[in-house]
């Protein structure tokens, strides 16, 4: 009894506590419909599980090691390149390695720490709600973003956080304030519904992932900050 109770455990992922209201929601307008319309009823059962699909927060297994750049988000890799950082986030305005992850509505959107380090700012910044998936949409879409002061190999090092909503998002949840320390892998912020991260990483480090490439986030290691040999991917 207690292996099948231990295994149900493992089973059952947790939801995020934000996902709470919409669960809620979820339910009474499933039983209302249900009560005038078995079909609808369905439906908005359906949809109600998808909510709680949506907000799911697994636990992760995050790799510990000096220099290396965590996914902060579930989805797909779906932009590498060199660009100027946002002009907000206050790093240098030089071309900078940016890793971009695509989350669609059935990815995990439950954001994690990329590095260990503390949080030197917070900002957000107002804009419009482009498809995610497209490259203008880190200067033009509504964004938060965040730069975490870390250090590797005694050198300090600033990695910048972008969360973008996207075509369906319409609100960006941030857990925690300037000022914070935080270990690589916690939580720092969540999207609904749909939308995008972005990574920029400093001078030396070399993108370990390839474009079209899962990404779990906490657990897929997007670069390593000392650099080292350049990965090589092939689609098969």
């Amino acid at each position: 009894m207690t292996d099948l109770i231990e295994t149900i455990r493992r089973t059952l992922v947790p939801i995020h506590k934000e996902g709470y209201p919409f669960i809620l929601i979820g339910i009474v307008l499933t039983v209302l419909a249900g009560y005038f319309s078995q079909f609808f009823g369905w439906i908005f059962l359906i949809l109600t599980l998808w909510v709680c699909y949506f907000f799911r927060d697994p636990e992760r297994v995050t790799p510990v090691a000096d220099g290396l750049v965590i996914s902060p988000a579930d989805g797909r890799v779906n932009l590498i390149a060199t660009v100027l950082p946002p002009p907000e986030l206050d790093l240098p305005q030089v071309p900078t390695l940016r890793v971009s992850v695509f989350m669609n509505v059935f990815d995990c959107h439950v954001n994690r720490v990329p590095v260990a380090g503390r949080i030197g700012q917070i900002h957000y910044t107002p804009g419009l709600f482009l498809n995610a998936e497209l490259d203008k949409a880190s200067d033009d879409n509504e964004r938060n973003g965040m730069v975490i002061e870390t250090a590797h190999a005694g050198q300090p090092k600033r990695v910048g956080v972008v969360q973008i909503a996207g075509l369906v998002a319409r609100r960006i949840v941030g857990f925690v304030s300037a000022g914070d320390v935080l270990g690589v892998g916690e939580r720092f912020g969540l999207i609904r519904f749909g939308s995008r991260v972005d990574v920029y990483l400093p001078a030396g480090s070399t993108v370990l992932v390839g474009l079209g490439q899962k990404a779990v986030a906490g657990e897929t290691v997007l670069a390593d900050l000392g650099g080292g040999p350049v990965r090589v991917f092939k689609r098969i």
